[in-house]
Order: C-alpha cells, then sequence, then structure tokens
C-alpha cells in the first residue's frame, strides 16, 4: 500500500541550505518512495529555551511503500548521516526530520505519533501543509 506522507525539515547548524538539498535527495532515494512536491523554504526561531540560531525549515509531500515506523526508521538513519545527535531537547540540530501527517492515518503508540502532536502549535507547519496540499490536488 502507497502511503502519502508530509515530512517537515529543519536545521540550525552549519549549512542549512545545503543540509536541506541532501536531505530532499536522502529521502527521495528511500526504497519505495518518491517526492510529490515540495513546500518554499522559510527562516524561523527556535523554539524552547536553548540559545540557538534560527532555523531554516521546509516540508517535503512524499508517496511511500514503508510502513510509518520504517519510513521513521529511515528518517532517523538519514538525521544520523548528517550529524545529528540527540541530546537536550529543543537543542540545536544539523538536522531534523518529522513526520507531520500522513494522509488517512492516525498513529499513538508510545513511539510514532501521526499527526505530529505540535502540528497546532508550529505555524510554519500548517502553512507549509497547506502549501503542499494546495499544489497537490489544485
Amino acid at each position: 500500500m502507497r502511503e502519502i506522507a508530509y515530512i517537515a525539515l529543519g536545521s540550525n547548524i552549519g549549512d542549512r541550505e545545503m543540509t536541506l538539498a541532501r536531505a530532499r535527495t536522502a529521502i527521495a532515494n528511500i526504497r519505495g518512495t518518491r517526492v510529490l512536491a515540495e513546500s518554499a523554504i522559510e527562516e524561523t526561531e527556535p523554539l524552547g529555551s536553548v540559545p540557538q540560531g534560527p532555523y531554516l525549515n521546509q516540508m517535503v509531500a512524499i508517496e511511500t511503500e514503508l510502513a510509518p515506523r520504517a519510513l521513521l526508521s529511515a528518517l532517523q538513519r538519514i538525521e544520523r548521516a548528517a550529524g545529528r545527535v540527540r541530546s537536550l531537547r529543543w537543542a540545536p540540530r544539523t538536522l531534523d526530520l518529522d513526520i507531520v501527517a500522513i494522509e488517512g492515518t492516525e498513529i499513538s503508540d508510545g513511539v510514532l505519533t501521526v499527526p505530529h502532536p505540535e502540528l497546532p502549535n508550529r505555524d510554519f507547519w500548517q502553512r507549509e501543509l497547506e502549501e503542499l496540499r494546495t499544489v497537490r490536488h489544485g
């Protein structure tokens, strides 16, 4: 079964634009996955209380054969390859990839929650998601 998923990309360490470009390529290279559309890239202020620089954010719509947990694992491998180190919550990061939504799917199993629980709190995700849905559905 092929799923339509929306993946948020964020970076605030190093060459942020290059990091997002490499992440888009890596996502497109996930087995059984293709990128359908990309939102505009926007700069946002970091969330949380840890002092850090601004993020570049973007969202992509993908079609994938992977089950949600397998997709999450693939995205975490991409993060690690980009130098992502999980430490403090809200810490700066080379790359952050989040499954924001999967069309027609709701999951909450302790490992993965879809739609992402922070979606209502992130205006930029809402804008990017709307942009992608508009592009995909006209």
